[in-house]
């Protein structure tokens, strides 16, 4: 896979929607969800997981791939994972009506799963921290549309 350069992905960005998997890992025994923590343009603030889907991988490929880099784990899914929801992040001065993410980086399509986690989660690179959480009891500060996105996703669950 080519990655490209910084400034020809910010003006990508800046121009279309990026098609990204978010995802919130589930205890089977608890039905506590796993939050990371990490610095956003919000500051440090807890929020799901995810990313944008590369070139030439697949929605369960892009999946295991965050899990790996941001938990070291794996993730119980499918060949062919579909989203539970869909969800979308917009920058506030485009974001069309409340109810959406915000994201000031970008116009986002989150194709959003509940997931079941293979391994002990171990925070590195954007993750500073890991820990599970009841769905009454988020913790603060939260990225701004990750409450929203738990919610809906349960409730499709």
């Amino acid at each position: 896979m080519t990655l490209l350069p910084a400034d020809l992905y910010a003006t990508i960005e800046g121009s279309m929607p990026i098609a990204c998997v978010d995802f919130v890992p589930v205890d089977a025994r608890t039905g506590r969800v796993g939050l990371i923590l990490r610095e956003s343009p919000f500051g440090r603030v807890w929020c799901h997981l995810g990313g944008r889907i590369l070139r030439g991988e697949t929605v369960a490929g892009a999946l295991r791939r965050h899990a790996d880099d941001t938990l070291g784990v794996g993730l119980v899914l499918g060949p062919d994972p579909q989203p539970s929801y869909v969800y979308q992040w917009f920058p506030p001065e485009i974001s069309p009506e409340p109810g959406h993410g915000i994201d000031p980086r970008k116009h986002a399509i989150g194709l959003s799963f509940l997931v079941a986690i293979d391994g002990e989660p171990a925070p590195r690179n954007e993750a500073l921290d890991f820990a599970w959480y009841s769905l009454t009891s988020l913790p603060e500060p939260i990225w701004p549309g990750s409450d929203t996105l738990l919610q809906r996703l349960h409730a499709t669950s």
